[in-house]
């Protein structure tokens, strides 16, 4: 097994069909199918069940096809830094981020730094925070914004942002009536709520709403930002969530979450069971003078009650 043949089974994964997947490879159909059942054998396994009409993934084939896309894809990534070493600082950053603050301190640094490396690129991937940091961990991403926690064994950083916790709600919702921009915890009491689907957080929510002799009722778990908005929005329930840079819209009224306060820290990280390559030690370095000499830059002092504790 190659990174050619590998390439040739996630074609015809992706297509379903030998023709077109030819086509795609610009080669011709035996050769692409020979290919692939000399894959099979040589994992003794079997890949695709072949139809009549249309072909299958077997649960093998699923598995493959999952590990074919991060083996290339780091293959591409080595590629980029190898090339990087011959050169003027240039190659390509991976950066990982979760939803929130994360894309709007990303954008910042990495426009300044292109300003001063303009051959270096970036490669971007955004997900939930467990994903974010397994990307890292498997060498799937240089560096991540994360909020914490995180596994400070695995991972290093250096902390970056931080944001309240808010509530968003459609605007006829009896709690968005009020001319009040805050709102206390315990108005959240038995109104259902959606909230992150990482568990660290939804267990750290439980522990807020007990020290209000609570429980909070969880209706919806989502990873995505946007799709917490729409939900509120939809009336399916109060969605609490860090406060982002993003403006929720004017469907959406989003509150500052107090009594007790609380707020999302964001880390920019990298693994440390491996050594950042020139170019990413210079990207951590960039970053870390951006925080000296801007050090209220990401952490929203004025809008977080001094009093508000990390979630």
């Amino acid at each position: 097994m190659d990174f050619r043949t590998l390439q040739y089974f996630r074609v015809v994964a992706r297509e379903l069909n030998f023709t077109r997947a030819a086509e795609k490879l610009n080669m011709s159909q035996p050769p692409l199918s020979s290919q692939i059942k000399s894959l099979e054998n040589d994992l003794g396994v079997q890949l695709f069940i072949r139809g009549k009409r249309r072909m299958q993934l077997t649960e093998a084939g699923h598995l493959l096809l999952r590990r074919a896309d991060q083996i290339l894809d780091l293959a591409e990534k080595t590629r980029d830094d190898l090339r990087s070493l011959d050169r003027e600082l240039s190659g390509t950053i991976c950066i990982g981020m979760v939803e929130g603050m994360a894309p709007y301190l990303a954008s910042r640094w990495i426009a300044s730094f292109r300003e001063e490396y303009p051959h270096v690129s970036f490669r971007l991937w955004n997900g939930g925070g467990d994903d974010v940091v397994s990307r890292l961990i498997r060498g799937l991403s240089d560096i991540a914004v994360v909020a914490r926690p995180y596994d400070t064994e695995a991972i290093d950083g250096i902390p970056v942002g931080r944001e309240p916790w808010c509530a968003f709600m459609s605007p006829d919702h009896p709690l968005a009536k009020t001319d009040d921009a805050a709102l206390p915890l315990s108005a959240l009491k038995g109104v259902p709520l959606v909230v992150p689907n990482r568990r660290s957080r939804i267990e750290a929510i439980r522990r807020w709403f007990e020290g209000i002799g609570a429980e909070p009722e969880i209706i919806a778990e989502t990873a995505n930002y946007i799709d917490a908005v729409t939900m509120a929005e939809q009336k399916v329930g109060v969605s609490i969530y860090p406060m982002t840079k993003s403006d929720p819209g004017p469907n959406v009224v989003r509150k500052l979450i107090t009594g007790p306060a609380r707020t999302a820290e964001y880390d920019l990280v990298w693994s440390r069971s491996g050594r950042p390559t020139i170019l990413v030690n210079e990207f951590i370095n960039f970053v870390s003078d951006c925080l000296e000499q801007d050090p209220d830059e990401g952490f929203n002092k004025g809008i977080i009650p001094a009093d508000a504790e990390i979630l």
